[in-house]
Formats: C-alpha cells, structure tokens, sequence
C-alpha cells in the first residue's frame, strides 16, 4: 500500500476540476463493505494513512468514483498497452489495475447535459474501451483484491499523470479517438413483446457466439458480451434488477466481479435501450 501515490491520484482528479468523491470498500468477492458519497478531496486523503492497514488485513479494496461540476469525467476501462498508448495525449491520468490491462481517464470541458452521455460512449468505443465502464475506479497505491488474482494481487499504480490537462471535444475529434453517431435505425425489429410475460430470456450463449474477440485477440471479449445480453433483455421488457440477477447466473465474469458489476451492466444497458427508443421517437 503506498499512500503518496493515493494523494497523488486524488490530486490529479482534483486538478482537472473534480470536487466530490464518492468512497465504496469492496470485498475480495465484489461486495460492498461500506460507503461514504460526496466525500471532498481533503476528506478522502484524511481518511486514506486510517483506511489502507485494514484494506490489507481484510483483502479489501477502496473504490472511488470523482465528479464536478465544471468538467465531464469520461473513463476508459480495460485498455491493453496499445490502446492505452493512444489515448494517453489526451488522458490526464493513465492507471494500471492489472499486468497488462489499463485504464484511463480523459476530462471533457463542460458539455451539455443531453450530448454528454452521447459523447462518452463514442469516446469509448472510439478508443477501444469497455462500453460498460461504471465510472468508478480503484485507487492508487492500493492492491486490486479479487479472487482471480489470488495469492498474488496486483498494485493499482500511476503509469502517466498530468495534472490539469483537459480536452475539447473538437482536440479528441480531430486526434480519431471519437467514433461516428451511430445512424438513426428506422426498421423496427419485430421483437415479440409477451417474451418476459412468458418468462424467456435471451440466448447467453448466441451472443457469446457471436462477440467481437478481446483485447489479446485470444477469447470473446466477455464485457461486451453481458452488456449485449442485458439490452437485449431489457428490450424484452424484464426490469434490472431481474436482469442483473440473472447476469450473475449465466456469465462467468459477472459471478467472478460480484453483484455491483452485474447491476451496473444491466443499469446502463437499460439506459442504452431506452436512449435508443428516444431516438426513434
């Protein structure tokens, strides 16, 4: 645990215009432990030296996801070395949570509330990153516990920081890190709508079959998956926290991350469905 490179993460965040930090503790098996929302910056560094002895003794993480007012955080998760190079002229801080796998975190001047969601997803996809990412993230200077990493737990650290640095819209455009809108789809499908009253749930393992592979080229990349079978479940009508629990069954990963992944994957697939709704209407 190294509590200089936990302050010097908070600081970055502060520097590009975040003022609130909302602090989970996670178990090694993705359950949350504790919560504090709407913590300052000086609050999460006070409580930092009193909380790393326990998250050692425990195996517990600490997660924290930053907002403000003046800025639009945009996180880009699960980025291999590549990609991870790519984004880093516009990221302010570029964090390694695993050998190999990267995350980094670009801040947006201020946009307007109904481009921002918009925005961020094209960034992702743009950028090669998981479409799910919750917006939280596990601090620097502390391990990454989870069972898959057991004994041997990976340190959360610093790969590049640069304090202050925030993008316009138009610099991450013109860098190809955007991708196009996406095209208005005017052919409705014909879904059936009395699926969910029959209790049927979407095939898990034909969207499996046909996934884009991961970073390493190697395997399904797995989180598209679950965030495409959430949408199309939420499409089907069934509510989210059906969803997420049901994730927990079928996808291997979501019954390694823990219950907080699968509700936050069915959460914003639910959104993704009804934003697409939206714009049809």
């Amino acid at each position: 645990m190294d509590e200089r490179e936990a302050f010097r993460m908070i600081d970055a965040f502060g520097s590009v215009g975040a003022t609130r930090f909302d602090r989970t503790i996670l178990t090694i098996d993705g359950e949350k432990r504790g919560f504090r929302p709407k913590q300052t910056a000086a609050q999460i560094k006070e409580s930092i030296p009193h909380l790393l002895p326990g998250l050692a003794e425990r195996k517990d993480s600490l997660v924290i996801r930053p907002s403000g007012d003046s800025v639009t955080l945009i996180q880009l998760d699960d980025l291999d070395a590549q990609c991870a190079a790519r984004v880093s002229p516009a990221a302010f801080v570029v964090i390694s949570t695993s050998p190999g796998n990267h995350q980094a975190w670009v801040a947006v001047a201020a946009l307007p509330s109904n481009e921002m969601k918009s925005f961020a997803r094209r960034l992702r996809k743009g950028a090669s990153a998981d479409p799910s990412a919750s917006g939280a993230t596990r601090l620097a200077g502390t391990l990454n516990f989870k069972r898959k990493y057991e004994p041997n737990f990976p340190a959360v650290t610093i790969t590049q920081c640069s304090p202050g640095r925030i993008a316009s819209k138009a610099q991450l455009e013109g860098m190809g890190l955007v991708a196009a809108p996406e095209p208005v789809k005017l052919i409705e499908r014909a879904a059936p709508r009395n699926l969910r009253a029959r209790g049927v749930w979407p095939s898990y393992e034909r969207c499996l079959q046909g996934a884009p592979l991961n970073h390493a080229g190697d395997a399904p990349d797995v989180s598209r998956v679950d965030f495409t079978w959430c949408m199309t479940a939420s499409d089907w009508g069934w509510p989210v926290e059906s969803i997420a629990d049901r994730l927990m069954l079928v996808s291997a990963k979501a019954a390694t991350e823990g219950g907080r992944y699968a509700m936050l994957t069915a959460t914003n697939a639910a959104a993704a469905v009804a934003a697409r709704r939206n714009g049809r209407g």
